[in-house]
């Protein structure tokens, strides 16, 4: 199925903004009730510092000088008092400032944690279908350029915005206190200035938007290049792939021009503006207090012009963190839609145990008692039909069965639905019509990880993690020993090569190492289903990206592997499959032939021909 990069989802600034806060605040009521406080204590502590103003001018400064002026007994002693009073006042301030500032930067990093320990949970319950439509790029860039931009907004907007949020309201009690008509002043200009982050944060917010998803996009096409760099080079296509990342690389810079061009606009705006506010109250503050208009005092004006200073710088804080909140909104949606993904559905109630006489399926039953059903390996596909897309059947009518213990290959060219009927096997897809049975037991009925675990899978493609030999044998079992370990290598014919690594089973490897071989890679990957001992096997196409000698080596090991195990084998060279029990031959999403080796050269059909040379299994 073809990727795809997620498009923008309908959910607004608002209700990414409401998710975000439960995101925040679950769990860490305590600290969010102390940076509350804090917040508050500090903005009461700045609109009381400039509260004081008016009573340092009326109560001190200007009786001071009145009685210097008539030659009368200066007393310094009440103003050092009040100094001292409002030192305290503004001590408490930065105390509540700090507290408040430590508060949001360990939530910050606590939120971070948290946020990519759901993802990564949530990611691990989402269905295969999910990887297969979208880039893993994109997914990449949850963790890392969405979080980013939500840490950035805890620990600097949110901080910033709450303590001018309520700085602001602090101050317009304190005007309202001192002059509701100088107060008129600053509303008018505070409904213009409302206005023009209104008109701006609309535009700006859609641009932010697209910035996300194109980065995201940008990331997934840069993964897929930093995998795909060989094949780049060897069919000279650096100029195409430049071509093609200067495309998403110019829809990052245009989405991102255009929201920072609304965006920064803001501050020149607000700054003139909050100039403008500066001058009408000290021109207007000055004619009512010479025309002694509702006694209106110098003190009083003085107060208000700083309280009108307080207002507009705190505005201006709003607005400059506006582009930094709108991105992280961006992100907070993308993240949110992530974690609303529809996990995968599991409808099954039985589970898989493991007696001293073997594997069982335990099922409930109504009285509570507990039945265990032998596990045989007897899988039956009983008229399957399945589409990844509805109306696009890949499979049709597919009936087959694989006896206990047998060896059941599927041949067939390349897409005709191979790969297809071991992912329903396994329940990586759900089936269209038709049943599924596993011991005459529904696979439906049966829990998916019960199911997986009852089979051992080898892939074509070897995924190695980083860690020792040891770790990526033991991937299979989480609980194997060292000395299992050991015997599972031994037993599939891996142990002979990893004695000869730098450092035997302690070897570091990864994913992307090129260190060992195509066929050691495999023959780890064997030894890890082979520690898992399932009670049944899934070989898709494991030696067809290896030679024919490094097969021979790896042969032994699977058959060792497939002993004794219901086994379904998919293989384009089809001599590996020549001693299969049954041989079910694919073609256009049907069983056009099947039966043993002899049984279909004899028939002299589709399978004769591919085996003979006359038709080309790709």
């Amino acid at each position: 199925m073809p990727r795809k990069n997620e498009t923008p989802g309908a959910m607004s600034d608002g209700q990414a903004l409401k998710g975000l806060l439960k995101l925040i605040v679950a769990g860490r009521k305590a600290r969010c009730t102390i940076a509350f406080i804090a917040v508050i204590v500090n903005s009461v502590a700045i609109a009381g510092n400039a509260f004081f103003t008016m009573l340092l001018v009326n109560n001190y400064i200007l009786p001071l000088v009145s009685a210097k002026a008539h030659h009368l007994p200066v007393n310094f002693t009440p103003l050092l008092h009040a100094i001292t009073v409002m030192a305290c006042v503004c001590a408490v301030g930065v105390i509540a400032n700090l507290v408040f500032s430590r508060m949001m930067a360990i939530m910050g990093q606590d939120v971070q944690e948290d946020i990519r320990n759901q993802m990564f949970e949530h990611m691990q319950t989402l269905p295969i279908g999910y990887f297969d439509t979208h880039a893993f790029g994109d997914i990449m860039s949850y963790y890392t350029n969405d979080i980013d931009t939500l840490r950035q907004m805890i620990t600097q907007s949110i901080p910033q915005v709450m303590t001018a949020a309520v700085t602001l309201f602090a101050a317009l009690i304190a005007m309202l206190i001192i002059s509701w008509r100088l107060l008129i002043i600053v509303l008018v200009i505070m409904v213009i200035n409302l206005i023009v982050v209104r008109w701006v944060q609309t535009r700006s917010s859609r641009h932010f938007t697209v910035q996300q998803e194109a980065l995201g996009a940008l990331d997934g096409f840069i993964e897929e290049m930093i995998q795909g760099q060989r094949v780049v080079k060897v069919f000279n296509h650096e100029k195409g792939s430049q071509k093609v990342f200067d495309g998403y690389n110019e829809t990052l810079r245009e989405s991102a021009y255009q929201a920072n061009a609304y965006s920064n606009v803001l501050m020149p705006i607000l700054v003139n503006t909050g100039y403008l506010q500066y001058a009408m109250i000290a021109v207007v503050g000055v004619i009512l207090f010479v025309e002694k208009v509702a006694s209106i005092t110098l003190g009083a004006v003085a107060s208000f012009v700083q309280l009108g200073r307080v207002f507009s710088v705190n505005l201006a804080r709003v607005s400059q963190q506006a582009n930094y909140i709108i991105m992280a909104l961006a992100g907070t949606k993308r993240i949110l839609r992530f974690l609303d993904e529809e996990p995968e559905h599991d409808s099954g109630y039985i589970d898989l145990v493991e007696t001293e006489a073997g594997y069982h399926w335990s099922r409930p039953e109504e009285d509570g008692s507990t039945t265990l059903i032998p596990l045989r390996g007897e899988v039956v596909l009983d008229h399957v039909d399945f589409s990844y897309v509805p109306g696009k059947p890949v499979l049709r009518d597919i009936s087959m069965r694989a006896k206990p213990g047998h060896k059941l290959a599927l041949v067939g060219a390349t897409g005709a639905g191979k790969t297809t009927i071991t992912n329903l096997i396994t329940r990586f897809y759900e089936i269209d019509a038709g049943a599924i049975y596993y011991d005459g037991i529904d696979i439906r009925d049966i829990r998916k990880p019960a199911l997986r675990r009852s089979f051992g899978v080898v892939l074509q493609d070897t995924n190695l993690f980083t860690g020792t030999v040891y770790d990526n044998i033991r991937y299979g079992r989480l609980d194997a020993t060292d000395e299992e370990i050991q015997q599972a290598a031994t037993y599939t014919d891996a142990d002979d090569f990893i004695q000869t690594l730098s450092e035997g089973y302690e070897t570091e490897v990864s994913g992307a190492s090129d260190s060992l071989s195509q066929g050691q890679r495999q023959l780890l990957s064997i030894a890890r289903a082979a520690i898992a001992d399932p009670p049944a096997m899934v070989l898709d196409e494991a030696t067809s990206s290896i030679d024919t000698r490094t097969e021979k080596l790896i042969q032994s090991g699977m058959d060792t592997l497939m002993s004794d195990r219901t086994t379904f084998v998919i293989a384009h060279r089809l001599s590996t499959i020549r001693n299969a029990d049954n041989i079910c031959v694919i073609d256009g999403g049907r069983i056009i032939e099947n039966g043993t080796h002899g049984e279909l050269m004899a028939q002299k059909g589709y399978y004769f021909q591919l085996y003979t040379g006359v038709f080309d299994i790709e």
